[in-house]
């Protein structure tokens, strides 16, 4: 309901005259259940409460006084006919181009409410509508009008949205008439011209390179306008820059079209011919090329679009595996990057009209895929959002070879979408014109109320799921039907001719203009093939990373400490946490030691401070999943937030973090986005325990491991993995180190696995220093868990202001009559401290040394190899962990043990057994595991080895 002219708050009265009565009865029903009552009065009553309680003194509206004499049933089924068609009009819109499916109008026929034409003659129509035109006179007039609006080429599903504004407003678009296009005879045109490029495209790659595969757009034509549209309706609202993610179908025809990519670079990659000196010299559109590379339809692009030299937006279509769906939370990253502005304290400043981003899903993946609603569960979340998110589900009506009803459980493949209550579209692409409209009014939409925004684009597929498939062999009645079906080209070409707009002569020269431009562009590509001789990593990759000082002088950390500590007077903490933190003032000082937490504080905080943000993710990430990090505090009495690393003094740059939602998969792809689309950020994600990573494994496998060498997108993005066995049972014990380092190649990232708080603090800021330089690489760290306050672990100021990251440590007081030693243990983590604290003072352990590999790859074998050779008289090399044998890091380590060890000397394993599960669920067997595991390596006799 729309408020008055006069500005008072509409009455019922002024639409039902002497029924008032009858509608506060009504209100009476809604208080008892607010579903017994029409959609309309609902809205009504949920806004201004009883009607019988309103100020307005009611005076009947001489245009009404007629309606009082019709029974009031007639109006209430007028009413009622009328919100059914808002509902569900899109069950009888003509949305699907094949005609394959019977619309159902039965809910939207007059019968159906006892209604008929003189009936509804005699309603005043803005009593059915406030917002239809106002050359619409009565009732019957009205609801035809509903009806042509709410069941044409565009269907819309409105009624999920519970927000009243935004339903009002969309109402007021959708009946208004506003979003009937009056495109001039240029703009047709113009819009004609963009089928024939894209579906002469299609065919000429189908002709010239024939059996190849492409997952051609056709039938989907009209999805590259809607861009075009999206685009630059974004652009001129005031958008920077615009990210795409989407999978392979309909890809190179983007790129082409959407993102400028230069058709005889494609055509070199179809033909295998060099294809980098093709890229356009003055350097407005970006490709990043790997070493391994990826098939042409996974590639991205960036793509500046500059006017008069001056750059107006950045346009990037993000790379992307077949893992369809997952590039969408990679995308959402990369935009909140864009919008986030980093170089001053506090958290970053948002603008979020400065970027948009653009998600193309499949119909068969949209509902199929469950990172598609971890993504859709960001948007209104403060550490994610992006402002809207423009959604396009480029529906086909079929999977591979699987047709919609075996491939999900609801009707439409959009019916996710609406437990995030966005309005929806679905569209017939064989009406370019109404896709259009379609993308005008997402792009208003989330520009008024900053909210993601669907558009089911319903076509069909031409061919197979690739160019090479026969679909008639799976689906032969949906393909007999495609196969007689004209493209949209031919259809729109068809309706200009009828209406005059062109001439068939004019029709036939735009065609030809296409082709001949394609032909040229062909005749561009070198003919001899590309040999491909090499594909190792380059050079800087492979020398792996540079000595970094990562010091910081001990006067600085001691100010940093103190300002750490500093918050409001008024600003109260738990009493518990705060005795806590003020055990941190002398931390720094001579007898001081500095835990796992406060590592990692004066590292973020000397980040900031030499100008480089922070941003930190996780589940428990504020407070840290075992309490150890309290990097934002809580006032207990009103709940405000407070972080002193937002008032730290010396600080240059940005520091943000965010607790997550239950989500690993679209966490970590957001973070990965964020890092590669903001390079010159520190950006760590948190899994609430190690174990819980491998709900992203699609992320790590596909994105953060081979990522450089597919498509050269570089990262430096830290994740943190909480690892140890206490006995607590396997989901909480192994973070399933044994699969990074399965993935470890080509130096494309660390594995680390700390003992030591300084170790930690100059991991940090190495990983800090190097986000900049070409030999950056992600850092996955298997950080602690009970060790976080262990004393062994805790460190000395000294350590942070001298040295940098080692990455081996060996034991002290062992190892130092060198010609007695017989035994070298080597492993890493929590297991060397255990062997620390079991050290009996008492013993005579000169026949032993231990040394923590706290770096595992790269593998430090140099280093390695130089502490063995220190002892000549070795006999025995042992690995220990506390992982299963074929797990942890055993089955990486064995071969370079055995390649540096001395000429004769044996290497075994000390640890638990193979096993299916990672760790034993009961406390009382874990400790028996553990205490055998430690007496065997710690025993000067063989034993323990499994």
């Amino acid at each position: 309901m729309k408020n008055r002219s006069d500005g008072r708050r509409p009455n019922w009265a002024d639409f039902y005259g002497p029924n008032l009565g009858y509608v506060i009865e009504l209100y009476e029903k809604f208080k008892e259940d607010p579903l017994s009552v029409e959609e309309d009065m609902r809205d009504y009553f949920e806004r201004y409460g009883n009607p019988a309680e309103q100020e307005d003194t009611y005076t009947a509206p001489v245009s009404y006084v007629e309606t009082s004499l019709l029974p009031m049933e007639k109006i209430i089924a007028a009413a009622n006919l009328a919100d059914k068609i808002r509902g569900y009009g899109h069950l009888a819109a003509d949305i699907y181009p094949l005609k394959d499916r019977e619309p159902n109008k039965e809910l939207i026929e007059l019968d159906f409410y006892d209604l008929t034409k003189k009936d509804l003659e005699s309603i005043p129509a803005n009593l059915i509508s406030k917002d239809i035109p106002g050359h619409i006179q009565n009732g019957y007039e009205a609801i035809e009008y509903l009806k042509k609006v709410y069941t044409g080429s565009i269907a819309f599903e409105i009624r999920h949205v519970n927000n009243i504004n935004e339903k009002n407003w969309l109402r007021h678009k959708i009946e208004s008439g506003t979003l009937q296009l009056n495109l001039t005879k240029d703009r047709k045109i113009s819009l004609l011209t963009r089928l024939t490029e894209v579906e002469e495209f299609e065919k000429f790659l189908h002709k010239t390179f024939v059996g190849q595969k492409r997952f051609s757009i056709e039938g989907l034509d009209s999805m590259v306008p809607m861009i075009d549209e999206i685009i630059a309706e974004s652009v001129q609202d005031g958008a920077k820059t615009i990210n795409i993610g989407m999978a392979h179908r309909g890809r190179l025809n983007v790129l082409a079209h959407n993102l400028g990519k230069p058709y005889e670079m494609i055509f070199a990659e179809f033909q295998h011919a060099p294809n980098k000196e093709l890229v356009p010299s003055e350097g407005s559109i970006g490709i990043n090329f790997g070493w391994t590379g990826d098939v042409k339809y996974h590639l991205g692009i960036d793509r500046q679009i500059k006017d008069e030299n001056t750059t107006k937006a950045r346009l990037t279509l993000a790379n992307n595996p077949s893992h369809l769906e997952f590039v969408g939370a990679v995308v959402e990253g990369f935009t909140r990057a864009a919008q986030d502005e980093r170089t001053s304290k506090g958290f970053p400043k948002e603008d979020l009209k400065s970027a948009l981003a653009i998600l193309i899903h499949g119909d068969a993946a949209f509902p199929g895929q469950g990172i598609v609603a971890e993504t859709l569960n960001l948007s209104q979340l403060e550490g994610y959002k992006t402002g809207g998110t423009v959604h396009i589900i480029a529906n086909n009506t079929i999977g591979f070879t699987t047709e919609s009803t075996d491939s999900r459980s609801t009707r439409y493949a959009s019916d996710l979408a609406k437990g995030y209550e966005m309005p929806i579209i679905h569209v017939n692409a064989d009406d370019p014109e109404a896709v259009i409209a379609a993308a005008r009014l997402a792009c208003e939409y989330r520009e008024t109320f900053q909210k993601d925004f669907l558009i089911d684009l319903i076509g069909y597929r031409r061919f197979g799921h690739n160019e090479m498939d026969e679909p008639m062999t799976t689906n032969p009645l949906m393909y007999n039907i495609i196969h007689k079906h004209p493209t949209v080209k031919e259809l729109y070409g068809k309706t200009l001719l009828e209406t005059g707009v062109l001439s068939e002569e004019a029709r036939k020269n735009l065609n030809d203009q296409v082709l001949q431009k394609l032909i040229e562009a062909h005749n561009k590509v070198p003919d001899k093939k590309k040999e491909v001789t090499d594909a190792s990593p380059p050079e800087v990759v492979e020398k792996g990373l540079p000595v970094i000082d990562t010091s910081v002088p001990l006067e600085q950390l001691k100010q940093i400490n103190g300002e750490l500590l500093n918050r409001p007077k008024s600003f109260k903490v738990f009493g518990k946490l705060d005795r806590i933190l003020q055990r941190r003032t002398e931390a720094l000082e001579t007898n001081g030691k500095v835990d796992w937490g406060l590592a990692e504080t004066l590292a973020f905080a000397s980040i900031i401070s030499d100008g480089t943000p922070v941003r930190i993710t996780g589940q428990d990430s504020e407070r840290g999943t075992f309490a150890q990090r309290n990097i934002m505090l809580h006032d207990h009495e009103t709940g405000e937030k407070f972080s002193p690393l937002h008032t730290l003094s010396t600080a240059k740059a940005s520091f943000a973090v965010h607790n997550s939602p239950l989500s690993e998969g679209s966490v970590l792809g957001f973070e990965y986005g964020y890092n590669v689309f903001a390079p010159e950020t520190l950006v760590l994600w948190e899994a609430q325990y190690g174990d819980f990573s491998n709900a992203a494994q699609v992320i790590f496998d596909q994105f953060i491991s081979a990522g450089r060498a597919k498509w050269g997108q570089k990262s430096g993005l830290v994740m943190l993995l909480p690892h140890g066995y206490e006995g607590q049972g396997p989901e909480h014990s192994s973070g399933r180190m044994e699969r990074f380092l399965t993935l470890a190649a080509e130096n494309n990232w660390t594995v680390a696995n700390l003992t030591s708080a300084a170790q930690y603090f100059h991991i940090l800021r190495r990983q800090a220093a190097i986000l900049k330089r070409e030999e950056v690489r992600p850092l996955v760290l298997l950080s602690p868990k009970s060790l976080l306050r262990h004393p062994l672990v805790s460190s000395e100021g000294m350590e942070f202001s001298e040295g940098e990251f080692r990455s081996v440590l060996e034991q002290s007081n062992l190892g130092t009559h060198s010609e007695k030693v017989e035994r070298v243990v080597f492993g890493t983590g929590k297991v060397m401290i255990d062997l620390a604290e079991h050290l009996q003072s008492d013993e005579n352990y000169d026949w032993l040394h231990i040394v923590r590999i706290e770096e595992i790859y790269p593998f430090p074998m140099a280093k390695i190899k130089e502490i063995l050779e220190k002892y000549p008289n070795v006999k025995e090399i042992v690995w220990i962990q506390e992982e299963p044998k074929n797990m942890g890091a055993w089955n990486f380590i064995e071969p370079r043990l055995k390649e540096v060890a001395p000429t004769g000397v044996n290497v075994s394993y000390i640890g638990r057994r193979r096993r299916s599960s990672p760790a034993e669920g009961d406390p009382n067997l874990h400790k028996k595991d553990q205490a055998r595991i430690l007496n065997a390596a710690l025993t000067r006799k063989e034993e323990g080895g499994l």
